[in-house]
Formats: structure tokens, sequence, C-alpha cells
């Protein structure tokens, strides 16, 4: 009964309003509150502890006595600067960074080792002049067909490609696909050249003796 009427007591009650900021000091903002001016004074308060810790510490501090910051910190202008350390890789790093390492260079080895395979397969189609002789067998019936007989008008090429056993176009197909200096058998014996030159081991340069003093 008395948990009751105190209620009830207490919802006739007129609502509390905190005071609010008078109307010629609006132009500072809202009134601080009794819980804001707490927390100001636990932050300034904290501060100043901090401030005198510190300032006890540097009184009792022995001058001559060396700490390893010491050997990171230089003067500069007045002012203490650390200096800027470079990291240093732990083992485990050393490890995975070598690991790393390797796997790059086999990584490089095997394409080499494929393109070297591959430059080979395709010098082996290519004929090497004066080792494999190009022999192709005509027949004819007279003497008189075979003293007047044109290679390149019988297999309708140009005349620098007869020699060739291997990629030789007729004369409609170079004409139509306008193929004029790449399958020159000059161009042809440069790009073999190079791709011999690719894959063939680097020579050793000789050093000459030096000269003798007189």
């Amino acid at each position: 009964m008395a948990a009751a009427f105190k209620k009830a007591a207490k919802s006739g009650q007129r609502q509390h309003r905190e005071r609010a900021q008078p109307a010629s000091r609006k132009r500072l903002g809202i009134l601080e509150k009794k819980k804001d001016y707490q927390l100001r004074a636990d932050d300034y308060h904290k501060k100043q502890n901090v401030l005198q810790a510190l300032r006890k510490k540097a009184q009792e501090k022995n001058p001559d006595e060396f700490y390893f910051k010491m050997a990171r910190v230089q003067l500069q202008a007045g002012v203490h600067v650390i200096k800027q350390q470079e990291e240093e890789a732990t083992l485990e790093q050393q490890k995975l960074m070598k690991t790393q390492d390797l796997k790059y260079i086999e990584m490089k080895r095997v394409a080499e080792v494929k393109k070297i395979e591959r430059l080979k397969s395709e010098l082996h189609l290519l004929d090497a002049e004066g080792k494999q002789p190009n022999k192709h067998t005509f027949f004819f019936d007279t003497k008189k067909e075979v003293q007047g007989f044109d290679v390149a008008a019988h297999l309708n090429t140009a005349p620098e490609l007869v020699g060739r056993v291997y990629n030789r176009p007729t004369l409609p197909r170079l004409q139509k696909e306008a193929v004029q200096g790449a399958n020159t058998a000059a161009q042809l014996r440069v790009s073999t050249a190079a791709a011999l030159k690719e894959i063939s081991p680097p020579e050793e340069e000789s050093v000459p003796p030096p000269e003798a003093a007189h």
C-alpha cells in the first residue's frame, strides 16, 4: 500500500529540468553540467600527474647512465631525433627470401630451357647449306625437255626459293600475302644465324697478357 502510494505521488511530481544557459550568455554555447565538469577535471588532473612524474624522473636521472636509446638518437638543431634504422630480417624471413629466390631462378631456368628447345625445333626444320643437299628428281621423256627445263617455272615459285625444301610458297601465294623480303634467302640466313647465336653458349673472352715493362 505504501509502495503504491509512493509511486502515485512520484508520478504527480513536477518534472525536473536542468538550468539552461541564460540568454545573455548564449554566445558561450551550452551551459556546462556537473558531469561535463567532472570529465574535464579528471582529464586535467591526469595530465598534471603525468607531468609531475616526468619532472621527478628528470630530476632523479643520472646524466652518466647509459641507455640503449642513446645509440639511436642524434641531436639536430638542439632537438633529439631518433635515427631511422633499417629493418633487420629475422632468420625465418631470410629463409623465406632465399626460398623465393631459388624458386625464381628455377622458373627462369625452366623458361630458358623451353625457349632453347623451341628454337632447336624450329632450326631442325631448316636446311643447312652444304650439309643436306636438296634432292628432287624430275622425270622427262626427251633430252630437249631436260635442256629447256626451268625449276622455278615448274614449281611456280620465285627463283630465290628454289633451293629451299621447306616453306616454299608459290607465286600466287606470294602475291596474295605480299611476302616480299621476309622469305628471301638472305633474310632467312640472317634469322637462322641469330637463332643459332641465341642458343649457343657464350664464348669466353680472351684477355691479352700484360706487356712487359722495359
